[in-house]
């Protein structure tokens, strides 16, 4: 029986997503310590959670104003530690939950991501996702010494080279090459070896690989594009695809596009998990999940929009009116994420829309659209997405940490398990059994690669 997917969304930071989340009374304040990514990877554990994830950028949100300040005052998302080290932390507590961390394709190295994320691969027993992002603003790059972000459809277009390596260096090592093979002193086969030799447009690596195969074969490979280059990208590439459709029957349509769209990479749908984002809200009555939901509202600021806007638009909002209209010089100018500059213009009806405008369109900083109900309510919602094939599976968002994390295992799991739509147990050892994906095969996005 098809079974829904359940991915737990973190930061390796002082918040949630939500910048108003460390604000919260009950909200741990010790989120750069081991002992809090520790109990989070508990809980979710105990939940079935197939897995956790670490969202990241490469710059505090500094773009509003252009300075840091209201950041650091106001703490919208100020630390950024490395998502890495924070998810094999919490391995080290975890047996089964599958940890996901971001990277990005313009600013590291192709060889230093598939080395790492296959090392991780290994330490956690074939336990390890890699969620493949291009980076969206300046002030990411000029932390990389450049000066600014590259051009969207460009970032794109090296990233699939950058793919072609990381894919080709995962496929060297044969999953019988080492033989340990001390009687005739003959510790892995060289012919069950091989170089890479890659020469692009972009990139270049020699290999050969250092790494060899992991029990599920190389990590899960995780993508979020939105916008249609990167919506292909995560057709081609992406094998967990995170979602945030918010209307059921525009979720229904995109699943049947990503879905088909595939299948035109030569890729079997079936194994191309879309998982929809999601706040839930939930307590022992309505009556108390609606106060939980009320009082969350308090507790956000238009700092906190204004500043999260800036970075996710890299553009810097300080410089309009509220209420005063974008010129289309200015909306073309926009390079950060391009699909959400659409989305406004769509959603609000108005050609040149305004900062306040943006601000109630995307709900960025605040918390506008929470599921809000008992266990079983919230999961009556997620079953009807699931069930007429809105979705696999559901990005579970926190408000505040760990009680959000604490009250959806409470409340909501149970509910889905007992109508057979969750598991009761963990499948097996590995991410993609958690999941129901195959163990890739070696040479496997070559061919996909040729259907295109």
């Amino acid at each position: 029986m098809r079974q829904i997917s359940l991915v737990a969304f973190l930061q390796a930071q002082n918040c949630t997503t939500i910048p108003a989340a460390w604000r919260h009374p009950d909200g741990w304040t010790n989120s750069y310590s081991p002992e809090y990514y520790q109990h989070i990877g508990r809980v979710l554990e105990e939940g079935k959670f197939d897995m956790g994830f670490f969202d990241d950028r490469l710059a505090m949100p500094d773009m509003y104003m252009g300075d840091h300040a209201h950041t650091v005052e106001h703490g919208i998302r100020c630390v950024k530690m490395d998502p890495v080290t924070c998810m094999t932390v919490m391995a080290l507590a975890t047996k089964h939950l599958g940890l996901g961390a971001t990277m990005s394709t313009t600013y590291f190295n192709p060889f230093q991501v598939a080395r790492l994320f296959q090392t991780v691969d290994l330490m956690t027993h074939g336990r390890a996702a890699w969620n493949i992002v291009t980076s969206v603003n300046d002030n990411e790059a000029r932390n990389w010494g450049w000066d600014g972000v590259l051009a969207h459809d460009y970032r794109y277009d090296r990233a699939d080279e950058f793919m072609e390596i990381v894919r080709g260096h995962w496929d060297s090592w044969d999953d019988d090459a080492v033989l340990y093979d001390k009687v005739n002193m003959k510790f892995a086969d060289p012919n069950k070896i091989r170089r890479l030799d890659y020469k692009g447009k972009y990139y270049q690596s020699r290999g050969p690989f250092t790494v060899p195969r992991s029990p599920q074969g190389n990590p899960v490979l995780i993508q979020a594009g939105s916008s249609g280059r990167g919506m292909k990208f995560g057709s081609r590439w992406g094998e967990v695809i995170f979602t945030a459709w918010h209307d059921i029957e525009l979720a229904r349509k995109q699943y049947k596009a990503m879905k088909d769209d595939c299948a035109s990479f030569g890729r079997n749908p079936d194994h191309f998990k879309l998982c929809n984002l999601f706040y839930p809200m939930t307590a022992e009555t309505r009556m108390e999940a609606e106060d939980k939901a009320a009082f969350y509202k308090t507790l956000p600021n238009e700092v906190d929009q204004l500043s999260l806007l800036s970075e996710a638009l890299n553009y810097d909002f300080a410089q309009k009116g509220i209420d005063e209209p974008f010129t289309d010089e200015e909306l073309e100018g926009i390079s950060g994420m391009q699909a959400m500059r659409d989305r406004v213009v769509k959603t609000a009806g108005i050609k040149n829309p305004t900062p306040r405008d943006f601000m109630r369109v995307t709900g960025r900083g605040r918390m506008d659209d929470p599921w809000v109900g008992t266990g079983k309510e919230i999961a009556d919602m997620m079953e009807e997405y699931f069930s007429t094939f809105a979705c696999d599976g559901f990005v579970v968002g926190p408000t505040w940490l760990p009680g959000s994390f604490e009250d959806f295992v409470k409340f909501v799991v149970p509910e889905l398990q007992k109508r057979g739509i969750y598991r009761k147990e963990y499948p097996g050892t590995t991410l993609r059994e958690t999941l129901g994906l195959p163990k890739p095969t070696i040479g496997e996005w070559k061919t996909q690669a040729a259907a295109e």
